[in-house]
């Protein structure tokens, strides 16, 4: 076991392919494996839920934290190793972040867009060194970073921001980076 943990960002829905809840199970389960703490958005719902459930099944310590307003509609898991219940939004991605040793994003929608740039302008500004890994199931965030290519080739960022994000394709992948980072 270890003292690491990981956060993910995700989304509340289980998206358009069975592949993103596939391999929300899959990161779930190797977090598991590999004596990671998962700390996510305490939700029971969509990607959110399948890793919860993935890492709970394999016996892996999670920790959920969750805005008030969001328990009946995330459908918040009480039966997490930690559950937080935060005021808004703001308290519970810097909880998350606090908790974490490592960010991983995977598919989801405007929440997981505004937690991945909030941890990436974090980095950005120097106020942290924790990897950021996208994963990239089947080929979700190219677009993403090809957007980040050209904030930066129009001027807007220093070509050091696209060192701050790793972009894996799959969970074995993802597993060999945090390895690596956490080494």
């Amino acid at each position: 076991m270890t003292d690491r943990s990981v956060c993910v960002f995700c989304g509340a829905r289980p998206g358009a392919r069975p592949a993103y809840a596939a391999a929300a199970a899959a990161t779930g389960a190797m977090l598991a494996r590999n004596g990671w703490r998962l700390v996510y958005g305490a939700g029971d719902v969509g990607l959110m839920g399948e890793v919860a459930r993935a890492a709970m099944a394999e016996g892996g310590d999670t920790m959920g934290v969750i805005p008030i307003h969001l328990l009946a509609r995330e459908q918040g898991r009480r039966d997490l190793a930690r559950f937080v219940v935060t005021e808004n939004m703001h308290e519970r991605k810097k909880v998350m972040y606090m908790n974490s040793d490592a960010i991983v994003v995977l598919p989801g929608g405007a929440g997981s867009l505004d937690e991945f740039f909030e941890v990436l302008t974090w980095r950005q500004l120097g106020l942290h060194a924790k990897p950021i890994l996208l994963l990239d199931t089947e080929g979700f965030w190219q677009p993403l970073t090809g957007l980040l290519d050209h904030v930066v080739a129009e001027g807007f960022a220093e070509e050091s921001l696209l060192g701050y994000v790793g972009r894996v394709a799959d969970v074995d992948t993802l597993e060999a980076v945090l390895r690596e980072a956490f080494s």
